[in-house]
């Protein structure tokens, strides 16, 4: 199984996932112009993506999606809360379950904490290889931390740092959202999950949808260095994903 995050940040996020029979997105958030041109330079031909996965309907999820269809035809796969913002896709899937399967994918559905009608994480499962999927949450469901445990790749938020936040210059009803149980996991909160749910299977750590406002990318990977070492965790990879820059394809 292989992935790339395209992109992640509040101004657009796409990840690719591949296993031998299928090629999957999690999210279209960025240009049809930029996804395609990243999917090309990974030598993916765009027509052979088999689906795309939304995680919610913010504009940063979804924003490439009506062009991209006009140039490809996946199916994307949505929740009910999620098909009347994007009605305008005709070939598409409403998730009903708490497990999918593409080809020869199984892809586990978890309950995400946002500021929108519905919105969800993925572990994308593939011959014995799994890949976390978790951003835009202000928490994460305990009924959950089995099942995330011991995966071997996690791309999950740290999207900001609270002192950053509160010392910069959003407006204090913004903060408060950010900061919120449907906000978005800090530093902190990404650094203390993950310490969690880390096991020996664990190769790869892509800490995503980082603000450009209130965080760093130092600050997101010393926060989350500083507490592994605390509990003598070690893990051989630790990614900061950026907005307009695709991480390395990973192989697992």
């Amino acid at each position: 199984m292989k992935v790339s995050v395209l992109s992640s940040g509040s101004k657009g996020n796409t990840t690719y996932i591949e296993t031998k029979n299928a090629k999957i997105l999690i999210d279209a958030g960025n240009s049809s112009k930029y996804i395609l041109e990243k999917l090309q330079e990974l030598n993916v031909n765009p027509n052979d993506i088999d689906a795309i996965l939304i995680t919610h309907i913010h504009v940063d999820h979804v924003k490439g999606l009506p062009v991209l269809l006009k140039k490809i035809n996946p199916c994307v796969y949505m929740t009910e809360k999620m098909h009347p913002y994007l009605d305008y896709i005709e070939n598409y899937t409403i998730i009903e379950t708490d497990t999918i399967t593409i080809k020869d994918i199984e892809v586990n559905v978890i309950k995400t904490s946002h500021d929108t009608d519905d919105s969800v994480g993925y572990i994308i499962n593939n011959e014995g290889k799994s890949i976390v999927y978790i951003t835009d949450t202000g928490y994460i469901n305990r009924k959950y931390f089995d099942l995330l445990k011991n995966r071997n790749i996690y791309i999950m938020e740290s999207n900001h740092d609270v002192e950053m936040l509160n010392n910069g210059k959003y407006p204090f009803e913004l903060r408060q959202r950010i900061l919120s149980d449907k906000g978005h996991l800090s530093n902190y909160d990404s650094a203390k999950y993950l310490s969690t749910f880390i096991g020996n299977n664990t190769k790869y750590i892509l800490l995503a949808h980082l603000s450009e406002e209130n965080n760093t990318q130092e600050l997101a990977y010393d926060t989350l260095n500083e507490r592994l070492n605390k509990e003598n965790i070690h893990v051989d990879n630790i990614i900061i994903a950026k907005q307009n820059q695709e991480t390395e394809l990973i192989n697992i």
